[in-house]
């Protein structure tokens, strides 16, 4: 049975007291419970089923400018004691760090907005696996090539957090998730061979999930149009982006503009705030107060307020994203973003990050290019973040004269973030959050594609 938001807070604020009884100078308390559901069916067979119940709770003490943290899932008397006793013996034995500490009192949030993050609709068992079974049974009816599955998944789960520190900060949010995925197999003639592909729908309100049959249909029509794929000469020339792999581009930024990189000297961008980084056109903005989208919360894991903070603005790099810790090696403030697991220090995650959308369609952009490589899928992790050098398998389709020709595969796409950036030259109207990162399709001018 879940605890009561009330039963929750008086657990964190009897927390707080205990430490300070300690003679901690600073301390905060995180408490966390959710259930969740996940169903996996493959050729209309229930592969895997799990579902979890879960609570658990974090603290983190200071003692001046020492500090640990620690975690329990036992909620017993003698298990919180014990807690709070070894985490406060902890940290008067580990080293000073001159920049560690809560935030400054003045920026908590002093309010906890609704938004719109919760959907009580539970999901039965039932439900699930029917879901499941009809995405998967769409796509294998779209076509009989599409002769295997690797399975359909529908998932839930529903969360509460309570946040609470010695600066009198109590807060606490509650949200869900639902989401469904199928991946089809479909098998060409030989010379073909055989290809998989993929599709979903993932939303915080059950109502708002697309029906299996489209998601079904919408996997099976992605897999077959890869059927015949070939590869292609080696040569330079504009790629494009779909909206799922650009959202990848911009979790490299993301990587980049964090304050933990930028102090340890590991970004590409160290020393560009207020320089023009990328094309006038791009806007890339972090929200963590859009309501109902996945990355959206009224507090970060410090308990400041979310907000808007615009990344690059008119191409210019206008801000990083910092947590207190980070802000404070850098000589700046939180810009709201500490993200934690229950029991670790925070650390500096984006909220919704998104381009903003241009004026462009999908279609039009595709039909700008003469020749080039529209993008669908990546492989592999060759982006290194120090010097923005970028290289990574890739399959998609070969653009002829404005349309896409041909599938391809087993190519590699190269090149450098920060000229990647700069050579940015359409921005599609396709916008669609369907996760923390979310980008219409974007042009590049032009990468290195390599082929046989």
């Amino acid at each position: 049975m879940h605890e009561s938001p009330e039963v929750l807070k008086i657990l964190a604020a009897e927390l707080i007291d205990r430490v300070k009884v300690h003679g901690a100078t600073e301390a905060d308390v995180m408490v966390a419970e959710g259930d969740s559901l996940s169903v996996q069916v493959r050729l209309a067979a229930v592969d895997r089923l799990s579902k979890a119940r879960e609570k658990s709770l974090g603290i983190r003490v200071f003692f001046g400018k020492r500090s640990a943290s620690a975690s329990t899932s036992d909620f017993s008397e003698s298990s919180l004691k014990q807690l709070v006793t070894d985490t406060c013996a902890l940290a008067k034995a580990v080293a000073e760090d001159e920049t560690s500490g809560l935030p400054e009192q003045a920026a908590m949030a002093t309010d906890v907005p609704d938004l719109d993050l919760y959907d009580p609709t539970t999901m039965p068992v039932e439900e699930a696996i029917d879901v499941a079974q009809r995405a998967e049974r769409a796509a294998l009816d779209v076509d009989p090539r599409v002769t295997n599955s690797e399975g359909a998944e529908c998932d839930s789960a529903y969360g509460a957090v309570v946040l609470a520190n010695t600066h009198g900060f109590l807060g606490y949010h509650r949200s869900s998730r639902f989401s469904l995925s199928v991946a089809p197999v479909v098998e060409g003639p030989d010379d073909q061979g055989m290809q998989r592909d993929y599709w979903y729908t993932v939303s915080r309100k059950r109502h708002e999930l697309e029906g299996p049959e489209s998601i079904g249909r919408i996997a099976a029509e992605r897999t077959l149009r890869r059927l015949g794929a070939r590869k292609v000469g080696t040569q330079r020339v504009p790629v494009i982006f779909d909206p799922e792999t650009a959202g990848s581009v911009l979790g490299h930024l993301a990587s980049a503009v964090s304050g933990y990189s930028l102090y340890k000297g590991a970004s590409f961008l160290l020393g560009q705030l207020g320089k023009p980084i990328a094309s006038q056109h791009v806007n890339v903005e972090d929200n963590g107060c859009l309501p109902g989208k996945l990355g959206s919360r009224p507090f970060d894991g410090e308990g400041l307020p979310t907000r808007k903070t615009m990344i690059l603005e008119q191409g210019v790099l206008a801000n990083y994203l910092l947590d207190t810790y980070s802000g404070r090696k850098l000589g700046m403030t939180s810009t709201g973003n500490a993200s934690r697991s229950i029991g670790d220090n925070p650390t500096v995650s984006p909220s919704n990050l998104f381009f903003h959308p241009g004026e462009e369609s999908p279609d039009e952009i595709i039909q700008s290019v003469t020749q080039g490589l529209y993008v669908t899928e990546l492989i592999g992790f060759g982006v290194n973040v120090v010097t923005g050098d970028y290289s990574r398998g890739a399959s998609g389709f070969w653009i002829e004269n404005g349309e896409l020709a041909y599938p391809v595969e087993e190519v590699t796409i190269s090149g450098n973030l920060k000229q990647m950036f700069q050579d940015i030259e359409s921005i599609g109207n396709d916008l669609v959050f369907r996760g923390k990162l979310a980008s219409p399709t974007i042009r590049i001018r032009e990468m290195m594609v390599g082929g046989h």
